[in-house]
């Protein structure tokens, strides 16, 4: 793993945006604009460190599954603290039914600095970002700037043939929707969903599109219907599952969750057993799975034991998206156990290549392996002025 700087292409934001990636600049408070796709540099890596990655990638996937398992068998559901009874029913049918619940992808976030193992620092499982940017936009920088080369990358094919394989999951006679939120001012989960319906319909399926405001309540037939009042028998959505078990629909959601079994009105994707893989308990359920794994970060529930001393370590909030409300705690320091329930993570400072501190995005599509986004920060936590940077094999 080597990072090498280049030159950018003459007219690249234009390129980019015609490739789908929306917002190819990211506005800094000092209301400056700078880049987020960033091809000033780009990351080398060889054809065995790849397939070693890979593999370790598909053995995270297949821990994360038993650790679900374990989750539900043993009902820790409030270690995730999901203790609503009926929430915690409902995640546990739809995973005794995964083999019937269509479930796209993920992405693993992973410290690697191209010496040691690879380490989980988490899992994006429910409604993981930088899918675009990882798909498109890359792919074909590479096909320009290094014609003949290869690119951890699948993500295009292996979704168009997820989509054909689960369509025959999908309810009959009706769209499949793909909704977004429209409170993004970004335009990042619409660009998401935008693209993720584009392989739906390149795989043949017939879709919709929606935004979740747009998503109405019919009081007579009690289903959730579109505006003009059609029955949303399925949806793709890129909004977590803890807001919709949440919000003011949330009842709607549980008393007409098509799970699997058939008997309900509307099957959401991803499915509702997610919520077992998107949340941070699960790297501590994990490390008492796996003690000592090599690609693994000791982690706790109950705060951060020996790492406050040994090791320092990083407090995370069971739910967030980019580095809300993580802290990070040197060793040596007094130790914190926060009100809001958190996962207290080893700290394994990210690596720094020329000052920037580096994360790589593996995905996966179903349950194998799929490409790879990096991401670079300025600090320690990769938050919304993360860069997104391109790669290689060579």
């Amino acid at each position: 793993m080597e990072r090498r700087t280049i030159e950018p292409r003459p007219g690249w934001q234009q390129t980019v945006e015609e490739q789908g990636l929306i917002y190819p600049l990211t506005r800094y408070p000092d209301d400056s604009l700078r880049p987020y796709w960033d091809e000033s540099a780009y990351y080398v890596f060889s054809l065995d460190e790849v397939e070693a990655l890979e593999e370790v990638v598909e053995e995270l996937h297949r821990m994360c599954l038993r650790a679900a398992d374990h989750i539900v068998t043993t009902d820790r559901f409030a270690d995730l603290g999901i203790t609503d009874p009926r929430i915690a029913a409902a995640v546990a049918e739809a995973w005794r039914r995964r083999v019937e619940l269509p479930s796209v992808y993920g992405r693993f976030d992973l410290r690697y600095d191209g010496t040691g193992p690879a380490k989980l620092l988490e899992y994006n499982a429910d409604t993981p970002t930088s899918l675009v940017e990882a798909a498109s936009p890359q792919w074909f920088w590479m096909e320009e700037r290094f014609p003949g080369a290869d690119q951890w990358n699948s993500l295009h094919e292996r979704l168009i043939a997820a989509w054909k394989k689960q369509a025959a999951l999908l309810p009959p006679g009706s769209p499949l929707y793909f909704a977004y939120s429209s409170a993004d001012e970004l335009g990042e989960d619409l660009m998401t969903v935008a693209y993720l319906q584009e392989t739906a319909e390149q795989a043949g399926l017939d879709t919709a599109w929606i935004s979740m405001e747009e998503i109405g309540w019919e009081r007579l037939s009690g289903r959730f219907v579109d505006k003009q009042l059609r029955f949303i028998r399925s949806c793709f959505k890129l909004y977590p599952w803890e807001w919709l078990t949440t919000d003011r629909f949330a009842d709607h959601v549980l008393d007409t969750l098509d799970n699997g079994g058939g008997t309900g009105s509307t099957l959401w994707i991803e499915p509702a057993w997610k919520m077992l893989l998107s949340n941070k308990a699960l790297l501590a359920v994990l490390w008492e799975l796996y003690p000592g794994h090599p690609n693994l970060l000791p982690a706790h529930l109950d705060g951060p034991r020996e790492l406050a001393r040994a090791t320092g370590y990083v407090a995370k909030p069971l739910l967030g998206r980019e580095g809300a409300g993580v802290t990070v705690h040197e060793p040596g320091a007094a130790p914190v156990v926060r009100e809001e329930p958190c996962c207290y993570q080893e700290l394994a400072p990210l690596p720094d290549f020329d000052g920037n501190r580096v994360v790589l995005g593996a995905w996966v599509v179903e349950d194998e392996s799929a490409g790879l986004g990096i991401r670079e920060s300025s600090g320690l936590i990769t938050d919304e002025y993360a860069r997104f940077l391109p790669h290689v094999i060579l």
